[in-house]
């Protein structure tokens, strides 16, 4: 017997444990760094076959590097039998290398500060090496023209000028200048000087008086209430809420993660899993400016840099308004050590409007009922950018994902004319074309693990016998059989949508249940197919990808994004073109944002959205919201006459 459910967060102590364990087992030195540490889940079938009681075994995945000898390894423990099941050395010019650390952050600016090269640089510029920041980015591969970077640990720096101690140093750009600089043996690899060029010295400090001028006044309160409580209970993990039901997970790479995702059917009197795992697998950010110094820039935010380490701690009021609850995550520090991240992810319920409402002359009736929905949230800042991820689960059935973008652009100096590859913000000061590529995991669950994946199109119907008047229109279903013919793009002008359904379970109607995935459509990656980029971020481009249900097919772009030089992922796990239809299935879904920035994006970004919903279709047999009870206001009664009952 066991009081752990298998999906339980690791606590402190189990990651005391694992640290404990891989010391005895002689893996730890004074330069080994734990670059993740992850509860290792358990298989899909042992955790549809759990019941409350049954033994439990805890497992722990773990990436090594060792700083001093660069040796990876890729581990995992067994916690209840007290030992490492198993061991990999990772190959870092065919594996790529574990994420970047904490501490190589300051290791490159420190590196530079002693660099003659790069000093010489500065004082060409008439710049203060005192007064410079060095952001240490992510290299991507480019081994066609620098073959011997291959398998090494690099990061490039760019420098921006940061004025005094509270200086947004993004408003000061020094650009033609790129160093790069290997982390491992801490030293200054190149620096790459296109000559100087004007530092812009327009301010970038949004909480300074002189740039906002007084706040204004005009705001009167708002309140968000709810005198009883929540309708939602969270025991442990377990969130429960109107007819939902879900264990709440947060890992270091992906940050928050759903799981078990259910549905109570009061009409057929059970709970409906829905979805079984939900995550947003991994992030990229490529950036479209040619420029020598910049033309590398491409970030994997959840690969290279592991969004969830960074969560914010969230704050009444400003990150989250009403009833709220909080739950802290439990993650190791890069010596293996257990560090709590407080209040890193907000769970409360909002009202968004009306649910259904109809007033009919014949009948004689008016009804209004409103919708609500369940929040499950977190905030990272992961360098300039601060991405809020949002699960929204509503009382209809549909389950939304969105994305918040907010934060500072990155930015650069800009030089002058229509150049058509960055921005102009603020006199002088540019901003590169970028895209924000975002891909969901979604391991599905539609009422049971027989899939199969139609996509659905709008048609039109030509004039002939049978569209005589020519008003004809309907829907085109195209079963996707293997991995290689679902590789697909999403197309709003004929409102594409992507149906998963269960071909054993049937609604009153005699048709399989379903759930459809309703694409935003915008843009996949722009650049161009034979890019490095477009190699190491081929998830996205497509919208769509299936794939067979495999444990060990976690992330889009492949186990170790950093310094890999591309083919891993999708490109890899649907090489193969396995059969899908009528099999358990996992559905990725690559969104995103690509933004050109406006002035009105400077000196911080209002937040930009993107995101999908998954929306029932004969799941139901019915409208599932019949039993919401109409809502009563003790807000403008008296504008009412009906005491603010919407009925």
């Amino acid at each position: 017997m066991s009081d752990h459910h298998p999906l339980d967060a690791l606590t402190a102590e189990e990651i005391t444990a694992a640290r404990d364990l891989l010391a005895g087992a002689g893996h730890l030195t004074d330069t080994t760094r734990f670059v993740y540490t992850g509860l290792a889940e358990p298989a899909k079938e042992v955790l549809l076959a759990y019941t409350p009681g049954d033994p439990v075994e805890r497992r722990v995945r773990v990436l090594l590097l060792d700083v001093g000898t660069g040796t990876a390894r890729d581990l995992v423990v067994s916690l209840t039998r007290g030992r490492v099941d198993s061991e990999r050395v990772l190959d870092p010019a065919e594996d790529g290398q574990p994420p970047v650390l904490d501490e190589e952050f300051e290791l490159v600016e420190r590196v530079l500060s002693a660099d003659e090269r790069w000093l010489s640089a500065l004082r060409d510029r008439g710049l203060d090496p005192a007064t410079v920041r060095v952001a240490p980015l992510s290299a991507g591969v480019y081994d066609d023209e620098y073959p011997e970077e291959r398998g090494r640990r690099i990061l490039r720096g760019l420098a921006f000028v940061q004025e005094h101690a509270a200086d947004h140093a993004w408003a000061h750009p020094v650009d033609g200048l790129v160093a790069y600089v290997d982390v491992l043996a801490g030293r200054v690899d190149r620096v790459l000087d296109f000559g100087p060029v004007p530092v812009p010295s327009v301010s970038g400090n949004y909480t300074d008086p002189a740039v906002t001028g007084p706040h204004r006044t005009t705001q009167r309160p708002i309140e968000i209430t709810q005198p009883q409580g929540p309708s939602f209970t969270l025991e442990g993990n377990l969130l429960t809420w109107e007819n939902w039901s879900l264990r709440i997970g947060f890992d270091a790479r992906e940050g928050l993660v759903l799981h078990r995702v259910s549905f109570h059917d009061r009409d057929r009197g059970r709970d409906r899993p829905v979805v079984h795992r939900a995550s947003i697998a991994e992030m990229v950010v490529p950036y479209g400016d040619p420029s020598p110094v910049r033309s590398w820039q491409n970030y994997f935010d959840t690969g290279e840099y592991m969004v969830g380490r960074y969560a914010n701690a969230l704050r009444l009021g400003c990150d989250c308004l009403g009833e709220i609850t909080y739950m802290d995550a439990v993650i190791a520090d890069e010596s293996g050590a257990p560090r709590t991240l407080p209040n890193a992810v907000c769970l409360h319920e909002e009202d968004f409007g009306v649910l259904w409402k109809h007033t009919d002359l014949w009948a004689g009736s008016s009804e209004t009922r409103r919708q609500r929905r369940m929040v499950v949230s977190f905030f990272t800042t992961v360098g300039n950018y601060d991405y809020g991820f949002f699960w929204y689960l509503y009382l209809d059935g549909t389950i939304e994902f969105e994305a918040k973008a907010t934060g500072i652009v990155f930015t650069s100096a800009y030089p002058g004319g229509d150049y058509p590859y960055a921005s102009e913000v603020a006199p002088g000061l540019g901003a590169p074309l970028h895209q924000h590529l975002f891909c969901a995991r979604l391991d599905m669950n539609v009422d049971g693990t027989t899939h199969r994946v139609e996509e659905v199109d709008a048609v039109r119907v030509p004039v002939g016998p049978d569209n005589p008047r020519g008003n004809a229109f309907a829907q085109k279903r195209t079963v996707l059989a293997t991995e290689l013919e679902a590789r697909r793009a999403a197309d709003a002008s004929v409102d594409r949508v992507w149906h998963i359904s269960n071909p054993r379970v049937r609604n009153h109607l005699g048709r399989p249940v379903a759930y459809a995935l309703h694409p935003e459509g915008k843009p996949v990656l722009l650049a161009d197919p034979s890019s490095s980029v477009a190699a190491r971020a081929a998830f996205a481009t497509r919208h769509l990808w299936v794939t067979a249900h495999d444990e060990d097919e976690r992330y889009p772009a492949g186990d170790l994004v950093n310094r890999h030089p591309g083919g891993a992922g999708l490109p890899a796990f649907t090489a193969d073109d396995r059969a899908i239809d009528g099999r358990d299935v996992v559905v990725w879904h690559t969104f995103g944002l690509t933004h050109a920035p406006r002035p009105e994006d400077w000196p911080v970004m209002p937040v930009d959205r993107t995101g999908f919903r998954l929306r029932p279709v004969g799941f139901f047999d019915r409208n599932p919201t019949l039993d919401v009870p109409p809502s009563a206001s003790a807000h403008c009664a008296a504008q009412d006459p009906d005491g603010g009952r919407c009925h």
